[in-house]
């Protein structure tokens, strides 16, 4: 299991052999590699989700949600205070 960040795609960008996409992650705009998944078609507003620059799936707004929210579950960890 790898730890994966959602975000929206805002477009393809030109050159670069057709495999990078600028996504927005939660409001940032990042430059991500779609070459991992040769045989989908990536389109404005899709989403996607991102694992080290690499997006490793596609998905819907509602898995999109869910992997945030399990994104931010484990940022609330053992209770208020510092970590263990």
């Amino acid at each position: 299991m790898c730890l994966g960040i959602p975000g929206q795609v805002v477009g393809m960008l030109d050159g670069y052999g057709d495999q990078l996409a600028l996504v927005d992650v939660a409001g940032e705009r990042r430059k991500v590699n779609v070459g991992m998944l040769p045989d989908e078609h990536f389109a404005p507003g899709d989403w996607v989700i991102i694992h080290m620059g690499f997006v490793v799936e596609k998905t819907d707004k509602a898995g999109a949600d869910a992997a945030m929210a399990g994104l931010e579950l484990m940022g609330r960890g053992h209770g208020s205070g510092d970590p263990p």
